[in-house]
């Protein structure tokens, strides 16, 4: 079980981008609950259900190790005193590439528990168009 404690979503999503940059998996599933409901999709993918194999998911795409940048973009947050629900264009600055890539459509979920705010969903899937340009020091925000 993490001991990790994400005080707000803003956090745990902070966090989740910070894992997923970093192609790290423990920090990663810091930010999941520990919970057989939780539910992934990837660009692309299946619809992945439970902690294991939502772990295992995680771990097949960390492989490669890290090699890109998260841009978050045209975020839309909605929360309640248990749930957050977060919008977000994601696009990627992959190493040795000019363009970012991108944008990802993707829904973040997260649940206020005992231990924090969890994940609980992630579902992300191409978006048609051009990828969100990069940040610049006046422009969208860089999680990271």
């Amino acid at each position: 079980m993490s001991t990790k404690i994400f005080p707000t979503a803003a956090d745990a999503e902070s966090a989740f981008y910070d894992a997923l940059e970093r192609a790290d998996l423990e920090a990663m599933m810091d930010v999941w609950a520990e919970d057989e409901e939780i539910v992934c999709v990837h660009p692309g993918g299946p619809r992945i259900v439970g902690y294991d194999a939502v772990r295992s998911s995680w771990r097949q795409i960390f492989s490669g190790g890290p090699a890109m940048r998260a841009y978050i973009a045209r975020e839309v947050k909605m929360s309640g005193t248990i749930f957050a629900v977060h919008s977000v264009h994601e696009n990627f600055m992959v190493e040795g590439e000019a363009r970012p890539r991108g944008p990802v459509v993707s829904t973040n979920v997260y649940l206020r528990t005992a231990a924090g705010w969890r994940m609980i969903a992630h579902h992300a899937s191409p978006a048609p168009g051009e990828a969100d340009p990069p940040p610049t020091s006046s422009g969208s925000k860089r999680l990271h």
